[in-house]
């Protein structure tokens, strides 16, 4: 039946259609379809009768305050505006009883009348909102045919029904609800902002601050930006006398942005110190902890650690704190007794930020801001789109919990300035759904799946432990590394170094490298050596930087060198046998060089003679006999041979030609692959200085030229004469000499070019069985 003339508003919702229904047992007026048993509807089930037949009529009638009604119903505060008549007939057209529903404005009654056809001893009304009862009353038939009213008035909230002018308190959540003559239903919570409901009508402190990024989510919503490097208070719980948690922040890959490096609990009584470090370490003062799951007692803390990262809880006159860290987020919970304020930047306090800065633990240039240049690879409106996910299923389910807003703030504002790296995307998220978990105790199902983050959250870097100027972060492949600080490479990159300049003393020189800047090109310190392979690098644990020594003792393949006024110590950090896998490689090579000058005097009293002015060995190659000589000049147009009893002076420069006699040069021609110094016979000694690499002098070494190469049956070189350091005896020199068949100068090394193409160049035809030959001098 159409009432929309007459609508009624049936416990707090307004309806223009009503459905009727009858059986023997039953009549059911319905407003939201007809009846069906179990199925969800709001409805007036009646006692049944012999009527099977209705019909309508509206009775445009005010009913003024006041009147006869409402002396019935005291709760009926409105004026009735009109009502509709549904008359019940049988097959006979007798009529056995008469409902009536009444527009009250936002109330409505229920007036029922019956007649002598009516047999039922007694009439039962049974009001319902949702399939559940809410009003449930039994007439006697002889009320009923003077006729009986009730009230259908009321409010909802949340799918339950409160009645006209009543105040319900639910002790399980700590709410009282009102219902006014309106049909406005109001909550009050009966906890404040900062507390949560015992379940049994008394509330309890429950704050969560959150700190993850630069940002600090505080116990009442708001968010801090933390704009520097420096320390600040977190936690100033005035319930715990002498205990305060601190945050330390640090930049990571630019140095406008920064991040919550590590977090101290600090108990003054005790003059302690927790700190929770990356890597899930932690530190009591200066000694690290080692910790599993079983929570160990440190200075009345309790202590554990697992996959998701450490936590920390201290407990005092009834308050407890618990503090998550995964080195990357904090999660501060504090519960307890409700009304004792909260100090720190996570406090509900009004200090400023540079109020709890904590200048004692913050270095003294921490406050220095820089500002990087925008990366044009951010979309900003994607990475809006993203942390908007955070109002969405399934996160919505803890958004009446925990809200979302600042934790959205938090992830775009850090997101569109700095590049979504090292799990950046998922940590803003992770951050939410476990506040969620830890304040409300409410889990957000199957987040990862829809995000594309880890199935099983775990604490990153976990056991990865990086020095003061490392952070830990993802390289190649997504491995965790530690990487350099952007403030910290920024003193080296430009120049394009490793580390700090030589350290050059009386009689010892050093050069200390940053491990991290290694890294970043790739390459493994393991695996460097000076000229002499024995002398590797050592790293400090704790710095994580990497030092070369020599000195008089283990000179280290040093070469020593000379001009005018000073005396050179030369040597040069390396890898040699790049390749481990045969034809390939992945590290980048290495040659960095270093050099010490030391003022010299008497510079000519160091001299030196060949121990042979030529050598000359017989070669067979295939087809190919000839005569090989190596042979020792002192000018450049190699006329004045330098004989035995010739002294050389360190520093001078000499001139050596190789040279064939029996090759026709128009069919094949020398190539001289490579020169080397050592100081023992063997060409293989493990202390080794080039002059010529794969055909090329040694970018290393600016006085070596090479002159004639792969053009013909001859070729020449010149470097400078030299001394290994702490080495006294002789310097033997070897060459290795290759034949190539050629057509037109394809035998050339292609210098200044790298190897690919240097070899790329080289004539098909392989020298099976290359020339070596030696000289030497001694000084």
């Amino acid at each position: 039946m159409n009432i929309s003339s007459c609508p009624i508003t049936y416990y707090g919702q307004k309806y223009d259609k009503v459905y009727l229904a009858f059986d023997a047992n039953r009549f059911a007026v319905c407003f939201n379809g007809l009846y069906q048993p179990g199925i969800k509807n709001d409805c007036i089930l009646m006692s049944g009768g012999t009527a099977d037949r209705g019909d309508l009529a509206v009775l445009n009638k005010e009913i003024p305050t006041g009147s006869g009604v409402h002396h019935l119903l005291p709760n009926l505060k409105h004026a009735g505006k009109c009502i509709n008549i549904i008359p019940l007939k049988d097959r006979q057209q007798s009529e056995i009883e008469q409902v009536e529903l009444g527009n009250f404005g936002s109330q409505a009654i229920l007036a029922i009348r019956t007649h002598s056809g009516y047999t039922n001893v007694d009439l039962e009304a049974d009001a319902r909102v949702n399939g559940l009862t809410v009003s449930k009353q039994t007439f006697q038939t002889a009320d009923t045919n003077k006729g009986v009213i009730t009230d259908l008035s009321g409010c909802r909230l949340s799918g339950v029904v409160y009645k006209t002018n009543t105040t319900v308190r639910d002790p399980n959540i700590c709410t009282s609800v009102t219902c006014d003559f309106s049909g406005v239903a109001t909550a009050v919570n009966d906890c404040g902002p900062l507390e949560h409901c015992q379940g049994d009508g008394s509330c309890k402190l429950n704050s969560m601050c959150t700190v993850t990024g630069s940002a600090i989510i505080d116990i009442v919503g708001r968010v801090h930006s933390v704009p520097d490097r420096c320390g600040y208070t977190l936690m100033k719980p005035s319930s715990i006398p002498g205990f305060q948690v601190l945050g330390f922040f640090q930049e990571r890959r630019r140095k406008d942005v920064s991040f919550l490096d590590r977090v101290t609990l600090q108990l003054d009584s005790a003059g302690v110190q927790i700190s929770l470090e990356q890597g899930s370490r932690v530190q009591l003062n200066d000694e690290v902890l080692m910790l599993n799951a079983t929570a160990q007692m440190v200075h009345g803390v309790e202590l554990s650690r697992d996959q998701t990262g450490v936590t920390a809880k201290i407990s005092a006159s009834n308050y407890m704190v618990s503090v998550l860290f995964d080195g990357y987020t904090a999660l501060i919970h504090m519960t307890g007794p409700s009304g004792a304020p909260v100090d720190g930047l996570c406090g509900n306090s009004s200090r400023s930020l540079i109020e709890e800065k904590v200048a004692e633990h913050s270095d003294s240039s921490c406050e220095i801001q820089y500002e990087d240049d925008a990366d044009d690879k951010i979309n900003c409106n994607t990475t809006t789109k993203w942390c908007n996910i955070l109002k969405q299923a399934p996160f919505n389910v803890c958004n009446k919990h925990i809200n979302p807003e600042p934790f959205i703030t938090a992830c775009t504002d850090t997101l569109c300035k700095y590049p979504a790296v090292d799990g950046l995307k998922c940590q803003f998220l992770e951050a939410y759904a476990r506040a969620c978990s830890h304040h409300s105790n409410v889990t957000v199902e199957s987040w990862t799946p829809k995000t594309g983050c880890p199935a099983v959250p775990r604490a990153f870097c976990q056991d990865r432990f990086c020095s003061v100027n490392e952070f830990c972060g993802e390289r190649y492949g997504g491995e965790p590394q530690c990487l350099c600080r952007a403030i910290f490479a920024s003193k080296y990159k430009p120049t394009s170094s490793f580390g700090e300049p030589t350290d050059c003393k009386q009689k010892s020189a050093s050069v200390t490298l940053a491990n991290c800047l290694l890294e970043d090109k790739n390459i493994d310190y393991s695996v460097l050596h000076l000229n002499d392979e024995a002398c590797k690098a050592e790293m400090d644990d704790l710095t994580h930087m990497v030092t070369f020594n020599f000195n008089s003792n283990n000179p280290c393949g040093t070469v020593v060198m000379a001009n005018n006024s000073q005396i050179i110590y030369k040597n040069t950090i390396m890898r040699r046998n790049l390749s481990a896998f045969g034809l390939i490689n992945r590290q980048s090579p290495v040659h960095i060089d270093f050099s010490c000058y030391y003022s010299q005097p008497d510079i000519k009293s160091l001299a030196f003679r060949l121990k042979h002015s030529s050598m000359i060995q017989q070669m067979t190659s295939g087809e190919w006999n000839y005569n090989l000589s190596m042979k020792a000049y002192a000018d450049a147009d190699r006329i004045n041979g330098i004989q035995a009893n010739t002294d050389i002076q360190l520093n001078e420069k000499i001139w050596v030609e190789l040279k064939t006699e029996g090759l026709d040069e128009k069919m094949v021609v020398v190539v001289t692959d490579s020169c080397w110094a050592t100081d023992q016979p063997s060409p293989s000694g493990s202390l080794r200085y080039d002059f010529i690499i794969q055909g090329c002098p040694n970018p290393a070494d600016q006085t070596v030229k090479v002159e004639g190469n792969g053009l013909g049956t001859s070729n020449y070189f010149t470097f400078n004469m030299f001394q290994f350091v702490g080495k006294t005896g002789d310097v033997y020199l070897h060459c290795k000499l290759e034949l190539c068949v050629t057509e037109s100068n394809a035998c050339a090394p292609r210098c200044g070019q790298d190897v690919r193409r240097r070899r790329s160049a080289m004539s098909k035809y392989e020298d099976k069985n290359p020339a070596f030959i030696s000289m030497a001098w001694t000084s």
